[in-house]
């Protein structure tokens, strides 16, 4: 079982590297298989050259957070402490930016934030300033608790954003003149609105657009199995993703109700009023609301929280959702096919109504972390070894196609994306990718230092191509 994503990674030593992790076994493509070149308007499985990185090796494991673009600039955060391009190297404390085109040149700025950070946004197209949410307690000697408003040419704290939060901060997203915070925290610039909030921009004040007292945990314990001791036991709020016409919001987290409505793992908003409203969008799949049809929306008792993040279509009309969990709760020992949601990825209608999924791709027991999307394309990330695994748990099962860390998926039917040598088109080390961006200059993938090969893209590449050199940040173009 393999836990490492986001908040679960930070101090970790970095594992030896497992005879499966180091290469893939050949693979033929069998007769009939869907062998294609990239899809048009797809990025390029070969990564491009000259991006920052982190540390290649070490015994902390550090890792990008996410990657958000404003303006000509790439700006990234997490749990690091330099950053190195070609020869040079950078001391950077838990953030940095950059040059959103070639040569990707390191900037200046460098912030010394006091703490990890796990997400950064900005309003609009005002570059001038970033928020952030982690936890941390000072930015340059300045007092900031757990989230800030900054500047991107001084890094020094903006004085007129009051905003602190109790505990820990898991994301930032500045929505339709609001900042939506989502964490641990129980109260938030004074006022008692736990796990999720609407702030504004300028002051750092609860603005009172997001009221949705959610509460509730979960944890699930097979019969006959081990005790269930999750790690964390609390309601948070983990997640967001704003959909591309900025009237809806996923949020996922650790919660049972959201505004009085039964709501497990994710839940959508519609922010397109005066206050956000919870939709009616979820599914028995994942909220438990029908066990005879879908008995096993239950993962292993320690990552009972699996629903980890999502992604939109370009038409917002479809749902991605990737997933950590392991193995049904309920099913330990996964005889025939799997079920359920455990350690994939998915695609459910957006319809604002309860809703099943259109299709589902299994690992095979490992996890993912971040997903994305374009017209013809789902791409995930994480941990995996294999793809169209539905029938092996830590093996290969008939039909698996070899395809570590990064898989590109048919948007159509799920169905992993083939080269024209018949195996799989996108891959990169099993560096347990937590955030991915899509750009018009490509996919930017966030992730860890984990293992020091720090491969990304196509293995063997374009003549002259390097596809290690990736360490935290990677760009399909």
């Amino acid at each position: 079982m393999r836990e490492r994503g986001r908040w679960k990674i930070r101090g970790s030593a970095i594992a030896a590297v497992s005879a499966a992790a180091v290469g893939l076994a050949a693979y033929a493509a069998p007769a009939g298989a869907n062998v294609r070149t990239a899809p048009s308007g797809g990025v390029s499985p070969a990564a491009a050259l000259g991006t920052p990185q982190l540390k290649k090796t070490g015994k902390v494991l550090e890792v990008v957070r996410q990657l958000v673009q404003c303006g000509g600039t790439m700006y990234a955060v997490g749990t690091f402490t330099e950053i190195s391009q070609g020869k040079k190297v950078y001391q950077r404390k838990n953030i940095f930016s950059f040059s959103a085109t070639a040569p990707y040149t390191v900037t200046s700025w460098a912030p010394n934030v006091h703490g990890e950070i796990n997400s950064i946004a900005f309003n609009g197209s005002n570059c001038g300033d970033a928020y952030i949410g982690g936890q941390f307690t000072d930015i340059d000697g300045a007092h900031a608790k757990n989230i800030a408003e900054i500047s991107t040419s001084t890094g020094d704290v903006v004085p007129g954003f009051k905003a602190n939060a109790s505990a820990t901060v898991y994301t930032v997203l500045a929505a339709g003149g609001h900042l939506l915070v989502g964490g641990f925290f129980s109260y938030i610039s004074g006022t008692h609105d736990s796990y999720l909030a609407s702030l504004d921009p300028a002051t750092g004040k609860d603005d009172g657009f997001v009221h949705l007292k959610i509460s509730g945990t979960y944890h699930f314990c097979a019969k006959g199995g081990k005790p269930c001791t999750p790690r964390d036991n609390r309601s948070q709020v983990y997640n967001q993703q704003l959909s591309h016409s900025g009237k809806l919001d996923l949020v996922e987290g650790r919660f049972t109700s959201v505004n009085g409505q039964a709501r497990q793992q994710i839940f959508m908003l519609n922010l397109a009023g005066r206050k956000a409203t919870v939709t009616g969008w979820t599914s028995p799949e994942f909220d438990g609301s029908d066990p005879s049809a879908y008995p096993y929306y239950e993962c292993w008792p320690t990552t009972a929280f699996y629903v980890r993040t999502a992604a939109w279509s370009p038409d917002d009309k479809t749902v991605y959702l990737a997933t950590t969990g392991f193995r049904p709760a309920q099913n330990p020992t996964i005889t025939g096919p799997r079920t359920g949601l455990c350690d994939s990825v998915a695609a459910f209608p957006a319809t604002q109504s309860s809703v099943t999924h259109t299709w589902i791709e299994y690992s095979g027991c490992d996890s993912y972390y971040s997903v994305s999307a374009d017209s013809a394309t789902v791409y995930a990330a994480g941990d995996p070894r294999w793809a169209d695994n539905s029938d092996g748990c830590n093996k290969a099962g008939p039909g698996a196609v070899p395809d570590m860390g990064l898989q590109g998926l048919n948007a159509a039917n799920g169905n992993v994306e083939l080269n024209s040598s018949g195996t799989a088109m996108y891959t990169m080390t099993r560096a347990n990718a937590d955030t991915m961006l899509m750009t018009s200059g490509g996919l930017w993938i966030g992730s860890t230092n984990r293992y020091t090969v720090n491969k990304c893209g196509d293995l063997k590449g374009p003549p002259g191509h390097n596809a290690a050199g990736h360490a935290g940040i990677c760009l399909l173009p």
